[in-house]
Protein backbone atom coordinates (compact mmCIF):
# COMPACT_ATOMS: atom_id res chain seq x y z
CA UNK A 1 0.00 0.00 0.00
CA UNK A 2 1.34 3.42 -0.98
CA UNK A 3 1.78 5.72 1.98
CA UNK A 4 1.01 8.78 -0.13
CA UNK A 5 -2.36 10.03 -1.28
CA UNK A 6 -2.31 12.01 -4.52
CA UNK A 7 -4.83 14.83 -4.71
CA UNK A 8 -6.37 16.88 -7.48
CA UNK A 9 -8.40 20.07 -7.10
CA UNK A 10 -11.24 21.18 -9.36
CA UNK A 11 -12.33 24.80 -9.00
CA UNK A 12 -9.58 27.21 -7.95
CA UNK A 13 -11.31 29.93 -5.98
CA UNK A 14 -10.76 31.31 -2.48
CA UNK A 15 -11.53 28.11 -0.59
CA UNK A 16 -9.31 26.04 -2.89
CA UNK A 17 -6.36 28.30 -2.01
CA UNK A 18 -6.90 27.73 1.72
CA UNK A 19 -7.34 24.01 1.16
CA UNK A 20 -4.19 23.74 -0.94
CA UNK A 21 -2.21 25.58 1.73
CA UNK A 22 -3.42 23.09 4.35
CA UNK A 23 -2.56 20.10 2.16
CA UNK A 24 1.06 21.11 2.64
CA UNK A 25 0.77 20.36 6.38
CA UNK A 26 0.10 16.68 5.66
CA UNK A 27 2.94 14.17 5.49
CA UNK A 28 0.70 11.86 3.47
CA UNK A 29 -1.02 14.15 0.97
CA UNK A 30 0.55 15.23 -2.31
CA UNK A 31 -1.21 17.89 -4.37
CA UNK A 32 -0.48 16.46 -7.80
CA UNK A 33 -2.81 18.37 -10.15
CA UNK A 34 -5.22 21.28 -10.36
CA UNK A 35 -7.74 22.24 -13.03
CA UNK A 36 -9.55 25.37 -14.13
CA UNK A 37 -11.41 26.37 -17.27
CA UNK A 38 -8.70 29.05 -17.47
CA UNK A 39 -5.24 27.58 -18.08
CA UNK A 40 -3.69 30.82 -16.80
CA UNK A 41 -5.51 30.46 -13.51
CA UNK A 42 -4.50 26.80 -13.23
CA UNK A 43 -0.88 27.59 -14.04
CA UNK A 44 -0.66 30.40 -11.49
CA UNK A 45 -2.28 28.20 -8.82
CA UNK A 46 0.14 25.36 -9.58
CA UNK A 47 3.15 27.67 -9.28
CA UNK A 48 1.93 29.03 -5.95
CA UNK A 49 1.64 25.56 -4.38
CA UNK A 50 4.37 23.70 -6.30
CA UNK A 51 1.87 21.45 -8.09
CA UNK A 52 3.14 19.08 -10.79
CA UNK A 53 0.24 19.39 -13.23
CA UNK A 54 -2.02 22.26 -14.27
CA UNK A 55 -4.93 21.34 -16.53
CA UNK A 56 -7.24 23.59 -18.53
CA UNK A 57 -10.14 21.14 -18.29
CA UNK A 58 -11.67 19.00 -15.57
CA UNK A 59 -11.76 16.09 -18.01
CA UNK A 60 -7.98 16.16 -18.37
CA UNK A 61 -7.54 16.12 -14.60
CA UNK A 62 -9.79 13.12 -14.00
CA UNK A 63 -7.92 11.22 -16.72
CA UNK A 64 -4.64 11.63 -14.85
CA UNK A 65 -3.85 8.08 -13.64
CA UNK A 66 -1.84 9.24 -10.63
CA UNK A 67 -4.68 11.00 -8.82
CA UNK A 68 -6.37 9.13 -5.95
CA UNK A 69 -8.89 11.73 -4.80
CA UNK A 70 -10.30 15.01 -6.11
CA UNK A 71 -11.34 17.97 -3.98
CA UNK A 72 -14.25 19.77 -5.64
CA UNK A 73 -14.55 23.49 -4.84
CA UNK A 74 -16.78 24.71 -7.66
CA UNK A 75 -20.11 26.59 -7.19
CA UNK A 76 -22.96 24.64 -5.58
CA UNK A 77 -24.88 23.88 -8.75
CA UNK A 78 -21.82 22.24 -10.33
CA UNK A 79 -21.14 19.80 -7.49
CA UNK A 80 -23.34 17.08 -8.97
CA UNK A 81 -21.82 17.00 -12.44
CA UNK A 82 -18.27 17.46 -11.14
CA UNK A 83 -18.64 14.66 -8.57
CA UNK A 84 -20.16 12.32 -11.11
CA UNK A 85 -17.36 13.10 -13.60
CA UNK A 86 -14.73 12.19 -11.01
CA UNK A 87 -16.46 9.04 -9.82
CA UNK A 88 -17.08 7.82 -13.36
CA UNK A 89 -13.36 8.16 -13.99
CA UNK A 90 -12.61 6.13 -10.87
CA UNK A 91 -11.51 9.02 -8.67
CA UNK A 92 -12.51 9.27 -5.04
CA UNK A 93 -14.19 12.55 -4.09
CA UNK A 94 -14.17 15.13 -1.33
CA UNK A 95 -16.87 17.59 -2.43
CA UNK A 96 -17.50 20.95 -0.83
CA UNK A 97 -20.86 21.33 0.82
CA UNK A 98 -23.58 20.95 -0.21
CA UNK A 99 -22.97 17.63 -1.91
CA UNK A 100 -25.85 18.43 -4.28
CA UNK A 101 -28.64 20.98 -4.46
CA UNK A 102 -31.40 18.43 -3.81
CA UNK A 103 -31.88 14.95 -2.39
CA UNK A 104 -32.02 13.28 -5.81
CA UNK A 105 -28.56 14.60 -6.67
CA UNK A 106 -27.10 13.61 -3.30
CA UNK A 107 -28.53 10.09 -3.47
CA UNK A 108 -27.33 9.64 -7.06
CA UNK A 109 -23.76 10.67 -6.19
CA UNK A 110 -23.72 8.36 -3.18
CA UNK A 111 -25.07 5.45 -5.23
CA UNK A 112 -22.42 6.03 -7.90
CA UNK A 113 -19.64 5.97 -5.30
CA UNK A 114 -20.99 2.79 -3.68
CA UNK A 115 -21.38 0.93 -6.98
CA UNK A 116 -17.83 1.83 -7.96
CA UNK A 117 -16.48 1.18 -4.45
CA UNK A 118 -14.88 4.62 -4.23
CA UNK A 119 -14.41 6.94 -1.27
CA UNK A 120 -16.85 9.85 -1.07
CA UNK A 121 -17.35 12.53 1.56
CA UNK A 122 -19.05 15.89 1.81
CA UNK A 123 -16.49 18.47 2.92
CA UNK A 124 -18.12 19.60 6.14
CA UNK A 125 -14.87 20.57 7.83
CA UNK A 126 -16.70 21.47 11.05
CA UNK A 127 -17.07 17.80 11.99
CA UNK A 128 -13.31 17.32 12.25
CA UNK A 129 -12.38 20.42 14.25
CA UNK A 130 -10.72 19.57 17.59
CA UNK A 131 -13.34 21.63 19.47
CA UNK A 132 -16.19 19.72 17.82
CA UNK A 133 -14.50 16.42 18.66
CA UNK A 134 -14.38 17.60 22.29
CA UNK A 135 -18.04 18.65 22.15
CA UNK A 136 -19.04 15.20 20.91
CA UNK A 137 -17.06 13.48 23.68
CA UNK A 138 -18.75 15.70 26.27
CA UNK A 139 -22.18 14.89 24.86
CA UNK A 140 -21.39 11.18 24.78
CA UNK A 141 -20.40 11.39 28.45
CA UNK A 142 -23.70 13.19 29.22
CA UNK A 143 -21.69 16.08 30.71
CA UNK A 144 -24.68 18.41 30.36
CA UNK A 145 -27.37 15.76 30.59
CA UNK A 146 -30.01 15.33 27.92
CA UNK A 147 -30.10 18.03 25.25
CA UNK A 148 -33.27 20.10 25.35
CA UNK A 149 -32.39 22.81 22.84
CA UNK A 150 -29.83 23.96 20.28
CA UNK A 151 -29.43 27.58 19.22
CA UNK A 152 -27.12 28.62 16.40
CA UNK A 153 -26.77 31.57 14.07
CA UNK A 154 -24.52 32.29 11.10
CA UNK A 155 -24.52 35.69 9.45
CA UNK A 156 -22.32 38.17 7.65
CA UNK A 157 -23.10 41.34 5.77
CA UNK A 158 -22.62 41.19 2.02
CA UNK A 159 -23.38 43.69 -0.69
CA UNK A 160 -26.27 42.65 -2.89
CA UNK A 161 -24.99 41.87 -6.37
CA UNK A 162 -27.05 39.92 -8.87
CA UNK A 163 -23.89 38.41 -10.38
CA UNK A 164 -22.35 37.39 -7.05
CA UNK A 165 -22.22 33.68 -6.27
CA UNK A 166 -24.08 34.43 -3.04
CA UNK A 167 -27.12 35.85 -4.84
CA UNK A 168 -27.02 34.07 -8.18
CA UNK A 169 -29.74 31.44 -8.30
CA UNK A 170 -28.02 29.59 -11.15
CA UNK A 171 -25.00 29.08 -8.86
CA UNK A 172 -27.06 27.89 -5.89
CA UNK A 173 -27.04 31.24 -4.10
CA UNK A 174 -28.80 32.19 -0.89
CA UNK A 175 -27.98 32.03 2.80
CA UNK A 176 -29.52 28.58 3.34
CA UNK A 177 -27.17 26.54 1.15
CA UNK A 178 -24.12 28.70 1.75
CA UNK A 179 -24.16 29.14 5.53
CA UNK A 180 -27.52 27.95 6.86
CA UNK A 181 -26.24 24.46 6.26
CA UNK A 182 -23.90 24.81 9.25
CA UNK A 183 -26.54 25.45 11.95
CA UNK A 184 -28.63 22.67 10.43
CA UNK A 185 -25.67 20.28 10.47
CA UNK A 186 -25.00 21.06 14.14
CA UNK A 187 -28.62 20.34 15.02
CA UNK A 188 -28.47 17.08 13.06
CA UNK A 189 -25.25 16.05 14.80
CA UNK A 190 -26.71 16.76 18.25
CA UNK A 191 -30.44 16.03 17.96
CA UNK A 192 -30.92 14.02 14.77
CA UNK A 193 -33.84 14.33 12.36
CA UNK A 194 -36.57 16.80 13.40
CA UNK A 195 -40.16 15.61 13.50
CA UNK A 196 -41.41 19.04 12.46
CA UNK A 197 -39.79 21.89 10.55
CA UNK A 198 -40.93 25.50 10.53
CA UNK A 199 -39.11 28.18 8.52
CA UNK A 200 -39.50 31.63 7.09
CA UNK A 201 -37.20 33.73 4.94
CA UNK A 202 -36.62 37.07 3.29
CA UNK A 203 -36.14 36.63 -0.44
CA UNK A 204 -34.11 38.79 -2.82
CA UNK A 205 -34.83 40.08 -6.32
CA UNK A 206 -32.90 37.06 -7.61
CA UNK A 207 -35.33 34.71 -5.82
CA UNK A 208 -32.90 33.33 -3.24
CA UNK A 209 -33.00 33.84 0.52
CA UNK A 210 -30.95 36.57 2.16
CA UNK A 211 -32.27 35.62 5.61
CA UNK A 212 -33.68 32.34 6.91
CA UNK A 213 -35.09 31.51 10.35
CA UNK A 214 -35.78 27.91 11.32
CA UNK A 215 -37.49 26.19 14.23
CA UNK A 216 -37.15 22.42 14.50
CA UNK A 217 -39.13 20.18 16.84
CA UNK A 218 -38.13 16.65 17.84
CA UNK A 219 -39.93 13.55 19.06
CA UNK A 220 -38.38 13.98 22.54
CA UNK A 221 -39.72 17.60 22.62
CA UNK A 222 -36.26 19.13 22.16
CA UNK A 223 -36.05 22.25 19.98
CA UNK A 224 -33.54 23.82 17.59
CA UNK A 225 -33.62 27.55 16.83
CA UNK A 226 -31.43 28.36 13.84
CA UNK A 227 -30.79 31.38 11.62
CA UNK A 228 -28.68 32.32 8.62
CA UNK A 229 -28.29 35.68 6.94
CA UNK A 230 -26.32 37.50 4.28
CA UNK A 231 -27.67 40.83 5.54
CA UNK A 232 -25.87 41.40 8.84
CA UNK A 233 -22.88 40.42 10.92
CA UNK A 234 -24.24 38.20 13.67
CA UNK A 235 -22.49 36.56 16.67
CA UNK A 236 -22.17 33.26 14.76
CA UNK A 237 -22.20 31.28 18.00
CA UNK A 238 -23.96 28.14 19.08
CA UNK A 239 -25.41 27.01 22.40
CA UNK A 240 -26.38 23.50 23.45
CA UNK A 241 -28.66 23.47 26.47
CA UNK A 242 -29.03 20.30 28.50
CA UNK A 243 -30.76 19.19 31.67
CA UNK A 244 -27.48 19.50 33.61
CA UNK A 245 -25.77 22.45 31.96
CA UNK A 246 -24.80 23.99 28.64
CA UNK A 247 -22.05 24.14 26.04
CA UNK A 248 -21.17 27.27 24.12
CA UNK A 249 -19.33 27.08 20.81
CA UNK A 250 -17.64 30.45 20.47
CA UNK A 251 -17.43 32.55 17.32
CA UNK A 252 -17.31 31.26 14.68
CA UNK A 253 -19.03 28.10 15.78
CA UNK A 254 -18.51 26.19 12.52
CA UNK A 255 -14.73 26.50 12.98
CA UNK A 256 -14.44 26.93 16.75
CA UNK A 257 -11.27 27.00 18.79
CA UNK A 258 -12.97 27.70 22.13
CA UNK A 259 -15.87 26.03 23.91
CA UNK A 260 -17.28 26.80 27.34
CA UNK A 261 -19.03 24.19 29.46
CA UNK A 262 -21.33 25.49 32.21
CA UNK A 263 -22.40 23.15 35.02
CA UNK A 264 -23.93 24.11 38.38
CA UNK A 265 -22.79 27.72 38.07
CA UNK A 266 -19.21 26.78 37.19
CA UNK A 267 -17.60 27.35 33.81
CA UNK A 268 -14.86 25.29 32.22
CA UNK A 269 -13.21 26.80 29.15
CA UNK A 270 -11.49 24.55 26.62
CA UNK A 271 -9.04 26.12 24.16
CA UNK A 272 -8.77 23.72 21.23
CA UNK A 273 -7.21 25.53 18.27
CA UNK A 274 -7.41 24.08 14.80
CA UNK A 275 -4.29 23.73 12.68
CA UNK A 276 -3.58 25.76 9.56
CA UNK A 277 -6.72 27.17 7.99
CA UNK A 278 -8.75 24.37 9.57
CA UNK A 279 -8.99 22.11 6.52
CA UNK A 280 -6.11 19.85 7.50
CA UNK A 281 -8.32 17.91 9.92
CA UNK A 282 -10.75 16.75 7.23
CA UNK A 283 -7.82 16.22 4.85
CA UNK A 284 -6.21 13.75 7.24
CA UNK A 285 -9.53 11.95 7.68
CA UNK A 286 -9.76 11.48 3.92
CA UNK A 287 -6.12 10.35 3.72
CA UNK A 288 -6.69 7.77 6.44
CA UNK A 289 -9.86 6.41 4.85
CA UNK A 290 -8.24 6.05 1.43
CA UNK A 291 -5.10 4.39 2.79
CA UNK A 292 -7.26 1.95 4.76
CA UNK A 293 -9.53 1.34 1.74
CA UNK A 294 -12.61 2.73 3.49
CA UNK A 295 -15.28 4.08 1.17
CA UNK A 296 -16.75 6.51 3.68
CA UNK A 297 -15.83 8.18 6.95
CA UNK A 298 -17.22 6.77 10.18
CA UNK A 299 -17.21 10.32 11.59
CA UNK A 300 -19.11 11.78 8.66
CA UNK A 301 -20.89 8.83 7.01
CA UNK A 302 -22.82 9.30 3.81
CA UNK A 303 -26.17 8.76 5.51
CA UNK A 304 -25.55 12.02 7.41
CA UNK A 305 -25.22 13.87 4.10
CA UNK A 306 -28.46 12.29 2.94
CA UNK A 307 -30.23 13.36 6.15
CA UNK A 308 -28.74 16.85 5.98
CA UNK A 309 -30.07 17.44 2.47
CA UNK A 310 -33.45 15.93 3.42
CA UNK A 311 -33.78 18.56 6.17
CA UNK A 312 -32.63 21.33 3.82
CA UNK A 313 -35.26 20.20 1.31
CA UNK A 314 -37.94 20.60 3.98
CA UNK A 315 -36.72 24.11 4.76
CA UNK A 316 -36.58 25.00 1.05
CA UNK A 317 -40.19 23.87 0.72
CA UNK A 318 -41.29 26.03 3.65
CA UNK A 319 -39.63 29.20 2.31
CA UNK A 320 -40.43 28.62 -1.36
CA UNK A 321 -36.81 28.27 -2.48
CA UNK A 322 -36.30 26.31 -5.70
CA UNK A 323 -33.31 25.72 -7.93
CA UNK A 324 -33.35 24.65 -11.55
Amino acid sequence: MSQKVYWGIIGLGKIAHKFAADLQYSEVAVLHAVASRSIEKATDFAKTYQVSKAYHSYEDLVNDPKIDVVYIATPHTLHFENSMLCLQHHKSVLCEKPLGINSTQVQTIIQEARVRKLFLMEAIWTRFMPAIEKMISLLDAKAIGDIISVQADFGFQSEFNTESRLYNKKLGGGSLLDIGLYPIFLSLLVLGIPSDVKAMARMTKTDVDSFCAMLFDYENNAKAILTSTLEANTPTEAYLYGTKGSIKLHRRFHQPSTITVSQNGKETIYELPFSGNGYIHEIEEVNSCILHKQHESTKLPLHLSEKLMAIIERVKSKIGLQYE
